[in-house]
């Protein structure tokens, strides 16, 4: 079972950033299905590394991109990629103490995160200001 469905109201309408996007979303529902499958334990802590390289990455660009057109809500934006590593650092760190929490706290955070930033964020920004090559 994926830990994050594509919805219809993530998409920001631009075809490159909502592709991106789905690859990120596929990325955490890769890794989760690893968390939640039977057999050796996973290297956890790795897995949520790779999770967050891969976000991280992709909020450079997007941070680069803004940063080159001096877009208006540069600061809003970043901050709030800065709070969902955030989450995900604490998240890490939580997981040796307490498994099952952090594996709820990743579902229910990231979910959540995606929703309201797809549609805000990310929507007013690729809107505002087109795409940008990856």
């Amino acid at each position: 079972m994926a830990l994050i469905e594509w919805k219809a109201h993530y998409s920001v309408g631009v075809e490159a950033v909502d592709h991106e996007h789905r690859e990120m979303i596929d990325l955490i529902n890769e890794v989760h299905e690893k968390l939640i499958a039977e057999g050796e334990a996973p290297d956890v802590t790795a897995f949520l590394g790779e999770i967050f390289r891969a976000i991280s990455a992709h909020f450079a660009l997007e941070e680069r991109f803004m940063r080159q057109h001096r877009y208006d809500q540069f600061a809003e934006h970043k901050e709030a990629h800065e709070e969902l590593l955030d989450d995900i650092r604490d998240i890490m760190d939580g997981y040796e103490a307490d498994p099952e929490g952090a594996r709820a706290q990743l579902s229910s955070r990231l979910d959540s995160w995606f929703t309201e930033h797809f549609k805000t964020h990310d929507a007013r920004l690729h809107h505002r200001l087109g795409t940008h090559d990856h």
